[in-house]
């Protein structure tokens, strides 16, 4: 078993040696979207490695694919669900800022102060910066999502 260190929320899931990222930030029920089923195609579980990289596998073609696309990476940056942990001292945090995922969930806010910036599922760029109003514009950048996701999947297939 390992430890993982979710930043800054404090908290250090056990995990099996082996076992990816995403497990930890799962088994502490972070919310995180897996637009992609955690296949390594979105930018809905990007995490950036304070420390411990080198306990982590190493980043695949899929996983440098998919970092390539999206806005705001780091040297550090990783997607959880393609970053394994195999040995111990691993800290990770989160971006800030929500992912979005459908244009039905967002809705309900049009007219409201954005209180997080929210992020495109796909490429992680921000769509709403925090307190702007979200506006039906920003919804409309959403028709896409699901078509671009099945398209990745089909490339990889």
């Amino acid at each position: 078993m390992k430890k993982v260190s979710l930043l800054p929320l404090g908290r250090q899931p056990e995990i099996k040696t082996n076992a990816r990222v995403l497990d930890a930030l799962l088994a502490e029920e972070v919310g995180v979207m897996m637009a992609c089923g955690g296949r390594g195609l979105c930018a809905t579980c990007h995490v950036f490695v304070e420390e411990g990289s080198e306990s982590l596998s190493p980043r695949n073609a899929r996983e440098d694919r998919t970092l390539g696309r999206l806005s705001g990476t780091r040297p550090n940056s990783r997607l959880a669900c393609q970053a394994r942990v195999c040995g111990e001292g691993v800290r990770v945090s989160l971006p800030d800022g929500l992912y979005a995922l459908d244009r039905k969930d967002i809705e309900s806010l049009i007219g409201k102060r954005a209180r997080t910036a929210i992020l495109h599922p796909i490429d992680g760029r921000v769509l709403v910066e925090p307190g702007k109003i979200i506006t039906r514009s920003f919804i409309m950048q959403l028709n896409d999502v699901d078509f671009q996701v099945n398209d990745d999947l089909a490339d990889d297939a």
